[in-house]
Formats: C-alpha cells, sequence, structure tokens
C-alpha cells in the first residue's frame, strides 16, 4: 500500500513524501512538491511492482553501461574463444557510451556511435562485430542480472555486407606454389601448404595440430572446440596421406605437436612469412593462407561436390557460408552437360 504524508520545512516550502510497501518487496519512496504528482507517482510504482517492472527500470537508472560492460568482460567474455575480439568491441563501446544509464542508451544514440567507426575506415562487417559482442553484453544484462527490461540492439538492423571472397588457386598457381614452397627454407612449409590444400582446415586448427588427433590406420584428423563448437572429422588420403605417414617415422618425441616450433617444442612454428614470400617467388599476387581453404572449397564443387558437402568438409553450419561457390558448381555441371550432348547428338 502507498502512504502519503505531507511535510513543511521552516520557510514554509511544502513536500508530499511517498512509501509504497508492498509485502516481499523493498520499500519504494520519493518526495514530490505537489499532490497530484506524488499520487501518480505512488499509483504508477505500485502497479508497476505487482506486474514485475519496477524493479527492472530502478536497475536500468542505477547503472551505466559501463557498469554492464564491466561485469560483462569479468564474467562471461573471459569464458568466450574469442574473448580478445570481444572485449576489444566493448572497449569501443566502454569509451563512447559508458557514461550512459542503461535507461537512456537507446537505439538511436547506438547507432549514432556505430556510424562515427565510419570515420576510422571500419568496414560494414567489422561493425555487425562490434555490434553483436554489444547485442549479447546486452542479452546477459537483460535475461541474467535483470538490469534493464529490453536490449536496445534487437531494433537496429544489421548493415550490408560484402559477398564473401572467392580467390582460389588456378592450376597454374597451384603448381606454381607447391614448387616454390617445396623449395623454401622451410621444412614444414610444403606439407602445411597441401594439407590445408586437401583437408580445407584453417590455419591455427592445421598449425595446432597433436598427434593424438591423427589416426593413420582411419585416415583421419579429429578437430576438437572447432568454431561451431562441434567435434569434426577430416579425411586424410592420396599426397595428405602419404605426407601424415612420413611425418609421424620422422616426428619428434619431446612434444605431441606436429608442426612444433624449431624455438620452443610447446608452440606451434609460424609460416606466414614464409608463405608469403613463397607465394612472391611464384608470382601469385593478392593471395592469402586462409584461401587455400576457398581453393579446397572451389576445387570441391568443381569436381561437382554439392554445397550440402562442402559445408560439411568446411564445418559450416548452414550453407549461408558456402553459396559463394555455387557458381563454380554450376558452371562444372553446365561444362559436363555440354559435354555430354556433343557425344549425344553428334552427327544427328
Amino acid at each position: 500500500m502507498a502512504s502519503i504524508r505531507k511535510r513543511e520545512d521552516g520557510s514554509g516550502n511544502v513536500t508530499y513524501h511517498v512509501q509504497v510497501r508492498l509485502k516481499g518487496y523493498p520499500n519504494q519512496t520519493a518526495s514530490f512538491e505537489r499532490l497530484t504528482d506524488a499520487r501518480k507517482w505512488a499509483a504508477a510504482t505500485e502497479s508497476a511492482i505487482r506486474e514485475g517492472r519496477h524493479f527492472k527500470t530502478a536497475e536500468s537508472k542505477k547503472h551505466t553501461l559501463a557498469d554492464l560492460i564491466d561485469r560483462y568482460v569479468e564474467h562471461v567474455s573471459q569464458n568466450k574463444k574469442d574473448s580478445r575480439n570481444v572485449e576489444r568491441h566493448l572497449k569501443y563501446w566502454h569509451k563512447e557510451l559508458g557514461a550512459y544509464a542503461l535507461s537512456d542508451v537507446t537505439a538511436a544514440l547506438i547507432v549514432e556511435a556505430r556510424d562515427k567507426m565510419k570515420s576510422l575506415n571500419r568496414s560494414n562487417s567489422t561493425m555487425n562485430r562490434y555490434m553483436t559482442s554489444l547485442s549479447h553484453c546486452f542479452t546477459i544484462g537483460v535475461n541474467e542480472w535483470e538490469w534493464l527490461e529490453n536490449n536496445p540492439c534487437r531494433k537496429i538492423r544489421k548493415l550490408k555486407e560484402p559477398r564473401g571472397r572467392v580467390r582460389y588457386l588456378s592450376e597454374a598457381e597451384k603448381s606454381r606454389l607447391l614448387k616454390s614452397c617445396r623449395g623454401s627454407g622451410s621444412k614444414d612449409l610444403y606439407d602445411a601448404v597441401v594439407l590445408s590444400l586437401a583437408t580445407g582446415a584453417r590455419y591455427s586448427k592445421l598449425l595446432g595440430l597433436m598427434w593424438n588427433q591423427v589416426d593413420i590406420d582411419r585416415r583421419t584428423i579429429t578437430l576438437y572446440e572447432t568454431k561451431n563448437n562441434e567435434i569434426r572429422l577430416l579425411p586424410i588420403v592420396g599426397l595428405a596421406l602419404q605426407i601424415m605417414e612420413q611425418r609421424l617415422i620422422k616426428r619428434r618425441f619431446d612434444t605431441e605437436l606436429v608442426f612444433p616450433s624449431t624455438r620452443d617444442k610447446d608452440k606451434s612454428i609460424q609460416l606466414r612469412d614464409s608463405f608469403e614470400k613463397a607465394c612472391k617467388e611464384a608470382d601469385i599476387k593478392d593471395f592469402k593462407w586462409h584461401d587455400l581453404r576457398h581453393t579446397a572449397a572451389s576445387y570441391l564443387a568443381m569436381n561437382g561436390a554439392s554445397l550440402a558437402e562442402i559445408a560439411e568438409v568446411l564445418g559450416h553450419k548452414t550453407l549461408a557460408m558456402v553459396k559463394r561457390y555455387a557458381h563454380l558448381s554450376e558452371a562444372h555441371t553446365a561444362k559436363v552437360v555440354e559435354s555430354m550432348n556433343e557425344r549425344m547428338f553428334k552427327g544427328a
């Protein structure tokens, strides 16, 4: 129930002190200069408490966005695989909007701060990643800590991102690159590039590979803690299998790493510099290590693999990420059909 008390100070100024008391909830108090305002607040507060709305609103006024981000970084982001990226994103929001109370952080305010990143030459893709980190921070604040009622990021549309890059090696480029890698000063470069082309594995997973993940008899490599938090098997056949068999024979027994550093047995070797040098020597331009993964997917498409099969090999949960290879599969199919028609109707 609500109680209103009239108070008058020594100068004759009158205020109305309101107290709302409901069993099972902490008391809520406020003061007003007009009785009508006091009555309105009492009715609205009592109604909000009964409907479970009041305390979230109160919490959102009590805490700033900086408070939310600090708590999120301390208790949530540290457990995420991409914690460094997430914390870098949140550092930006902390700087731009951290002083605002959560109740004052609107979608329009967030969009204004997001668009400031354009002056920093951030791409739409990057700005979307910043928004994703902030949105999850708000979601935790809403669902688990009840510091606010709604996530303002849900009202904001994602920026349009460019179609994913598809740069893959032609047959001639592939031959030149492998020849250059074989003659490289790094004894591991050729093996790693072949394995990357053969499996489509990411750089970090390939270079961090342990021998207990390799099963020569079953001809598989098992990837744990993948980007999609799933265990994935990569088949190894042909040249890739031969390479792994040779490395197993010559493996170092002071480390479990398949590609250990020569300086520190507990760390993986780094091959990016050697790879860039090999590309330069092979006269291959605009090509990065991750494009070896694109090359594997592209050759799968050109050899008749469906988008679902490519997604399975690459470890994508949906087909959205592999649609960029659809035109290669379709082009290959068209050539097959054309060849078939030429033979079928020759002399007709």
